[in-house]
């Protein structure tokens, strides 16, 4: 007989590898997914409502377009390469869509508090808080709509890749919107 074990021995097979269950990788997939998703949730979800309220929003409706845009958003989270950009872009059309297809009504009862909207009965407190509004209010659709971007840190030429314009469009319509809101600025001095 042999020193050495059966499992040492050359002519036995080795031992075959553990193969994971896919059932677990699964799993630990969602949860990485999950935890990545949450991330950028919490990071993203406020300022999106912003973009749409300086796009023209009113903040219940930039509410509901940043929920449903971060609900599409986790659906497709794994195939997502800008996800920023992405969501910008998808709440950005579907304002677009419900400013051309409904009027706002005025609605009679104060909306239910979410985390977004903590207190919605003070949502014109808080518009009055952020003197950049009635300045976005002023300018032409597109013009608002570039600024927007502006403002939520994109370059003339990512806004105009999201939206299918020319870099030079964007420009243009950011020089106007700039010129714009001197002027709208200076006015506000001299009443002042």
């Amino acid at each position: 007989m042999s020193d050495q074990q059966p499992a040492d021995s050359p002519d036995s097979p080795a031992a075959a590898p553990v193969r994971p269950d896919p059932l677990e990788q699964r799993h630990a997939l969602r949860r990485r997914t999950d935890q990545e998703f949450s991330a950028f949730y919490r990071e993203a979800i406020r300022p999106l409502v912003g973009f749409l309220i300086n796009q023209g929003a009113a903040v219940q409706l930039a509410a509901d377009i940043a929920q449903d845009t971060m609900t599409a958003a986790y659906q497709r989270w794994n195939d997502l390469r800008a996800p920023r950009a992405w969501v910008c872009t998808v709440a950005s059309r579907a304002l677009l869509r419900k400013v051309a297809s409904t009027e706002e009504e005025p609605v009679e009862e104060v909306p239910e508090p979410t985390a977004l909207l903590a207190r919605p009965d003070a949502i014109a407190e808080w518009e009055a808080r952020h003197d950049a509004l009635p300045l976005l209010h002023s300018l032409p659709p597109r013009q608002r709509q570039v600024l927007a971007w502006t403002l939520a840190g994109f370059t003339p030429t990512d806004i105009a890749d999201h939206l299918g314009l020319t870099a030079e469009t964007v420009r243009a319509n950011l020089a106007k919107a700039r010129r714009a809101a001197a002027a709208y600025l200076k006015a506000r001095e001299e009443e002042q």
